[in-house]
Order: structure tokens, then sequence, then C-alpha cells
């Protein structure tokens, strides 16, 4: 690859050729400088992803004039999870087992997870959000990109009040969470997620347990991301750290918040969506992959709903913004038709 002078080079290469060694190491290819050129020596997949990179810190060189440290390492870190164009598949790195996306919708949303470090994805019930997202994070802890795998979830009921629950903190939580711990078994075998759970490799936690935390070198699902408040949506995505990756998965159809409350999902898309490095992945009803009579129940729940208006909502889903709820204050200020219509009197 040529660059416009050797100063440039010079200064691709970093300090005492410290950008150089990391390039070569991570990407495991050989890299020789003649002049104002570099040449990527190595197997054809990795020198195709090595000249795609170059080709990136070219015209960063060509803008700024120099390549600092971190962004460096931002743009190898994203550039590990790519893989050859013409594989679609998640590697599990683990007896031999691949994810492999069924739909154009599920393609182009690993592939979004491969290229951006915050996505967001909404769909149906069955259509792969979340399991893809778990299959994507075993592939990048066993290729060890990242040290830790955090899954979250809201801890809300769907539609009705358990009240309180046996147990120490984790049974409470437990009926929660147990959607992710489903996909990491069916992803892996059962000693190998205790291990990864007793060892803290994975951790498992409801949203108010996010509050303080800063993840680096993590990949980290938040799921049923509807059921999240706006505060709590914001706080999460500031746990973010340096090499982590962010994966917000949620359908708003099915949100089970209080009517008066704004759902943080909603609110993220309205003021994220057009953010530079944020991507938003939208599945339909084509991309559900459980029984074939899930499609039609999502269809048929789906028929007589209003089509959606835009404005950051998921694009099979219908606009159920924070606006169009009543505001708390006009809740309280409401005439309750239950109420005595008597006066009270002066002593009450």
């Amino acid at each position: 690859m040529q660059f416009r002078d050797l100063e440039q080079v010079r200064a691709l290469l970093g300090v005492q050729d410290r950008n150089l060694r990391r390039f070569r190491d991570v990407l495991h290819v050989e890299v020789v400088v003649r002049g104002d050129e570099l040449v990527v020596q190595g197997e054809s997949e990795p020198v195709s992803r090595g000249a795609r990179i170059l080709s990136e810190l070219r015209g960063i060189l060509d803008r700024q004039g120099s390549v600092p440290d971190d962004e460096f390492d931002r743009i190898l870190f994203r550039a590990q999870f790519e893989s050859d164009p013409t594989d679609t598949g998640i590697d599990i790195l683990h007896k031999g087992r691949k994810v492999t996306p069924m739909s154009s919708g599920q393609r182009d949303y690993v592939e979004a997870m491969r290229t951006h470090d915050l996505v967001f994805c909404g769909g149906p019930a069955g259509s792969g959000k979340t399991y893809l997202a778990v299959a994507m994070a075993i592939h990048a802890l066993r290729r060890e990109l990242v040290r830790k795998i955090v899954l979250v979830r809201p801890a809300v009921e769907a539609g009705e009040k358990l009240g309180f629950l046996p147990g120490d903190m984790f049974a409470k939580v437990n009926p929660y969470l147990r959607p992710l711990l489903d996909a990491l078994g069916d992803l892996l075998d059962f000693d190998t997620v205790q291990r990864y759970l007793e060892r803290d490799v994975v951790e498992i936690l409801p949203m108010a347990f996010m509050r303080g935390r800063t993840l680096n070198h993590t990949f980290i699902i938040l799921d049923e991301a509807q059921n999240t408040t706006v505060t709590q949506m914001k706080m999460f995505l500031t746990r973010m750290g340096n090499y982590s990756k962010i994966v917000v998965t949620g359908d708003t159809t099915q949100i089970d918040l209080p009517e008066s409350v704004p759902s943080g999902l909603i609110d993220a898309l309205q003021r994220l969506e057009q953010v530079p490095g944020v991507a938003v992945s939208r599945l339909s009803g084509e991309d559900i992959v459980r029984h074939p009579l899930v499609r039609r129940i999502v269809a048929a729940y789906d028929s007589d709903l209003p089509k959606p208006s835009g404005g950051g909502n998921f694009a099979h889903e219908p606009p159920r913004a924070w606006k169009e709820r009543p505001a708390k204050a006009d809740l309280e200020t409401r005439p309750n038709p239950d109420a005595a219509t008597e006066p009270a009197s002066p002593d009450s």
C-alpha cells in the first residue's frame, strides 16, 4: 500500500514501531516497510483485512496528520470481529459449533455487531435478537477479544405482580434472567457455562446492579430493553468502557412498564439513531426462526396495529412513543369515577 511520503509512514508505525508490532500480532501477518510503501504478507483473509485497516488509517493520516494510539487500538479491536465476507456464520469455537443467520435481516444484524461498538436491535419474538447477540459474545470471549460477558435484563413482570419471591438475592432475580441463561446453555455445554459463571467470566445481572460500574474489555448485552426507563437506559449505556461492545435488544410492541412511564429504548432510538458509531438493526416477522406458528401468531397480533410513523421506532412496530402517553400530572388531576360525588366536609 502506497502512502503520501515517508513521514506519513513513520507517523503510522508509531513510537519505536509500536503500532507496527500491534498490527502484526493482532492480524498474524508480516509487514515489510519499503520507503513510502507497506507490504502485507500472509494468508489471504488476514491480508485483505489488513489492507482495509491500512486504508482507513491512511484516510485518518490524510485528514489529521497523525493517528493517536487509542484510535489505532480501537480500529484494530473493531477489525478483529470482522470475518470473511463470504462467511456470515458465527463460530462459537466450542466443539465445532457454528451459528448461521437464517435471513437477510439476521445477516445484517450480525454484520452490525461486527462493525459497531453499540448496536440496537428490535424485532418480534423469535427473530433471534438475543440468541445471535449471545453467540457473538461467546465468539468474542473464545477468541480473547474481550475478557468477560455481562448479560443484563430489567426485572419487570410481564403484566402480573409476583409479589415477594423466596430465597436469596440470586434466587429472587433468577426468573427474570433465566432466558439469557437458556441462550448460553444452548450454545455451550453445562460444565462450561457453570465454570464461566463461577469464575465471573460470564455475569448475569438485573439492571439495578449496573450503576457505578465501568466495564472494560467486555461484551455487554441488554435484553428486553423496552422495559427500561429513560434514566435506566442512560445509566446503562454510559457503563461502556474501553474495548467493549454493547448490544441492546427489545420489542416495543411488548412494553410492560406503566402507561405513564416512557420506554428508555424508544427514547434512546430517537436520540442516538443518527449518532456516528451507533447501528440500528430492525428485524421483522420474516426473520422469525422459532416454530412456524410463531410467525403466524405475530402477524395475527400485528394485523390491526397502526402503521409505524418512524421517528426512532423499529420498522415493524407501532409508534408507542412516550409523548403519546398521559403525563403524570394529567393522571393526578383526572377525576376518579369511583370517588364519592358529595363534597368533603371541612373537618375531613
